[in-house]
């Protein structure tokens, strides 16, 4: 599990039930009626807005923000330097063991490209195809989670409206007007805390593991790239290393660069 979204999470809504509780209670926070028009609004303009199939497959999404993953590109580029010298020596054939051993797909996909197929341009292709198909598929659930973060305080917005014609038809009752005011604004209420707290953070989320995904399989890409083309390890670790910040980088050879 990823400990800084189940914190943030925790924390969040900790501090917002704290306030709650002060001057009152969080029961006068809970309302129905008020919950089914931002969640249902949110999830029918959702479903108007993309198809069935899409939105149905932002839930397997979802798991990815609590899920922790480690992406660690100086493992990679130390993992092309020793390649690299495995192919020096016993030829390209030999990485074939690597790509058996990989639990990672897109590695082993790459590893046996270049042994199959001796032009770069093809391996490219290939590869930036794959690439741009998987940030076309993060993008596009991250784009859910945003438009139901765009789409909940609207919704609350609405449910206030329809609280507030209420409350105007029984204006002849002046000890209604208090409390029909409150359930007016709680969905306005309910739409920002899904929007701020859940929708759009957990759509930031999905668009920072994406980047650094990307990034890994830009490495593997050149990586490969360069296996195929018998660079010099040395050389490998500084092509991959300009993908990543000074700061970020650690040599193989003993040496920060």
């Amino acid at each position: 599990m990823d400990l800084g979204t189940i914190l943030g999470i925790i924390f969040g809504f900790s501090l917002i039930a704290v306030a709650m509780s002060h001057g009152g209670g969080i029961s006068w926070f809970l309302d129905g009626p008020s919950a089914l028009i931002v969640f249902g609004g949110t999830i029918g303009a959702t479903l108007v807005n993309y198809p069935l199939r899409d939105f149905l497959g932002v839930f397997s999404i979802a798991k990815h923000v609590f899920r922790r993953v480690e992406f660690d590109p100086n493992r990679i580029i130390n993992q092309f330097v020793q390649m690299s010298r495995v192919a020096r020596r016993d030829g390209i054939l030999s990485l074939q063991q690597v790509a058996e051993r990989t639990n990672d797909p897109f590695l082993a996909k790459a590893i046996y490209l270049i042994i199959d197929n001796p032009d770069p341009e093809v391996v490219t292709e290939i590869l930036e195809t794959e690439i741009d198909a998987l940030a076309e598929r993060h993008r596009k659930g991250a784009d859910i989670f945003t438009t139901m973060g765009n789409f909940a305080p609207a919704m609350g917005l609405l449910g206030t409206l329809i609280g507030l014609i209420q409350m105007l038809r029984k204006m002849h009752d002046p000890s209604t007007i208090g409390p029909s005011m409150a359930v007016a604004l709680i969905t306005t209420f309910y739409g920002v805390i899904l929007a701020n707290l859940v929708f759009i953070p957990m759509a930031g989320k999905l668009r920072d593991r994406s980047a650094k995904e990307i990034l890994v399989k830009q490495l593997i890409l050149n990586g490969v790239l360069s296996l195929q083309a018998g660079d010099h390890p040395r050389v490998i670790e500084q092509k991959l290393h300009s993908f990543l910040a000074p700061r970020e980088r650690r040599s193989s050879f003993g040496e920060v660069r």
